[in-house]
């Protein structure tokens, strides 16, 4: 176990933001920047084409540094936001030279010694890294995993198949800039969707996508894997089997990316090991650390993205008993996948840690 940096008493502890220029990093200086004050200094480093840029962080302007093993000396705590291999060869860089590492890219969350936290879920699992570096779930397992595991210490998880719906943002500022393109290009144009195929000719370039992503649904998120399976659909079986300690848990997951800019929502059907009504569901949602329940549909009260962005809960509604299933439920949960799907939690961690120091 690698002990939490820090040393005389009084000290704040020192943070570097790693792939501050990015979509997630630019979240991750708002959210240091709007709670509470803990840090010392904060450090900003990015790729070296961004070295000697200036931003705002906690008020004031900071140079961003290049990316190098002495930008980490003095730092006690970094948080990666960057691509997997930058990560995989960076990030244990960062931990031999003192550094506690809460890394967000694919590249260390399945390693037995790295473990994946979410802070109202499983905090005492950062104490324990072997390798110093922390991982943060994928973004759409987070937008998932904080109402599920409620649930669980409640009822008892056994199962669960979800359907995601993933924004654009997800896959970066192209598949931001890629939808936001195809929309222009459609705007007014009220003959799409009338023949097969005319989409794709006007919306030109997919980008990131594999289809058209305006006026469409896409139902593929990430890159193939065995059997027809996606990496994002295997993320989100393997991580919630990590984080909830249950190697054998049984899960289901389709992954479909929708034409929303940012707001990841989930269909979930969880089948517990007891009998949950749908008031005993919205008792134990209401009451946890995190979750927001928005649930009354006859007044039209449930969550959607365009409600949610730029807020840090997970929101859930329409709850209910299955049909079929008294130990089942159904529930819908949508999340900020930039704030609380990457951002936020990579600076919960930190908070966390800090604290020890």
């Amino acid at each position: 176990m690698s002990p939490v940096p820090g040393d005389q008493a009084g000290r704040r502890p020192a943070l570097a933001i790693v792939g501050a220029t990015g979509a997630v990093g630019t979240v991750m200086r708002d959210v240091i920047s709007t709670r509470d004050d803990i840090w010392g200094e904060v450090r900003l480093v990015a790729s070296a084409r961004s070295a000697g840029k200036r931003l705002r962080v906690r008020g004031t302007e900071a140079e961003v540094a290049a990316l190098s093993p002495e930008v980490f000396d003095g730092v006690d705590l970094a948080m990666f936001d960057v691509p997997d291999e930058v990560s995989a060869r960076w990030a244990p860089v960062a931990a031999a030279r003192g550094v506690v590492v809460i890394d967000k890219s694919g590249a260390f969350r399945m390693d037995d010694d790295v473990p994946l936290v979410v802070p109202e879920v499983n905090p005492g699992q950062a104490a324990v890294r072997p390798k110093g570096i922390i991982a943060v779930p994928n973004c759409t397992t987070l937008s998932l995993i904080v109402p599920l595991a409620a649930l669980h210490r409640a009822f008892g998880l056994r199962e669960m198949v979800v359907s995601s719906y993933q924004a654009a943002s997800g896959a970066g500022q192209a598949g931001t800039d890629t939808l936001y393109a195809q929309l222009e290009k459609v705007a007014g144009n009220r003959s799409l969707g009338q023949r097969a195929g005319d989409l794709r000719g006007v919306v030109g370039d997919f980008g990131p996508f594999p289809a058209p992503l305006a006026l469409n649904v896409v139902p593929w998120a990430g890159s193939p894997r065995d059997a027809g399976w996606s990496s994002e659909e295997l993320k989100v079986r393997n991580e919630t089997r990590k984080i909830l300690g249950m190697p054998e848990l049984k899960v289901s997951a389709t992954c479909v990316r929708v034409p929303v800019i940012t707001g990841h929502s989930l269909a979930v059907h969880a089948v517990f090991r007891q009998e949950v009504t749908r008031e005993d569901a919205q008792e134990v949602l209401s009451e946890a650390p995190g979750v927001v329940l928005a649930d009354d549909p006859q007044t039209g009260e449930f969550p959607t993205p365009a409600d949610v962005v730029g807020t840090d809960p997970t929101w859930v509604g329409r709850v209910r008993q299955s049909m079929d299933d008294p130990r089942a439920v159904e529930f819908f949960v949508c999340g900020d996948n930039l704030r609380k799907g990457a951002a936020l939690n990579a600076a919960q961690i930190a908070e966390l840690l800090a604290a020890e120091l």
